[in-house]
């Protein structure tokens, strides 16, 4: 399975494309997308429509796993945020992906095995697991990696492969 990762932003998108099988997953990119400061919204909402199209079109992922919005403190920041994350939900549909959502709390858990972890140890073990010499800079692209590592992590697992057995269905 081919997963495209992305960690919304409007300054700047992370982005990672993995490959996975089974208990294995390949890193093949990550980056990130960014847009000038001090622009339309709405041309930097086309700027990340087009490249993340562009990113599609070239590695063909199967599915989109895309983080949830947390807002901390800053509202005024979060809406702009939710305007890209809304942009990068519709390319992905309208390529016809699968789309998946994780909080950040989901992803922390995947990745290290605890959902309260610290950016640190997320990124250290995103670079063990996929064996690379360093964590993936910069950090919107190593959360995109972790993000499609959540995703491939949750999609091979034991339980995700017999989801259609349910044990609790009166049908």
């Amino acid at each position: 399975m081919r997963i495209l990762g992305v960690d919304p932003g409007i300054a700047t998108v992370g982005f990672a494309v993995l490959d996975a099988e089974k208990r294995s997953q390949r890193l093949l990119t990550c980056g990130v997308i960014t847009t000038p400061a001090k622009t339309q919204l709405s041309s930097r909402l086309d700027q990340i429509y087009r490249d993340l199209n562009e990113l599609i079109a070239q590695f063909h992922p199967e599915v989109m796993a895309v983080e949830e919005l947390f807002f901390n403190t800053n509202i005024t920041t979060g809406i702009a945020v939710a305007h890209g994350r809304g942009i990068i939900l519709l390319s992905g549909y309208q390529a016809g992906l699968q789309i998946y959502e994780y909080t950040p709390l989901q992803v922390k858990q995947a990745v290290v095995g605890y959902g309260r972890a610290d950016k640190k140890q997320v990124m250290d073990m995103v670079r063990r697991i996929l064996s690379l010499q360093a964590v993936p800079r910069p950090d919107d692209a190593a959360d995109a990696v972790a993000i499609a590592l959540c995703h491939a992590r949750s999609a091979t697992s034991l339980i995700h492969q017999q989801e259609r057995f349910d044990p609790c269905s009166t049908t």
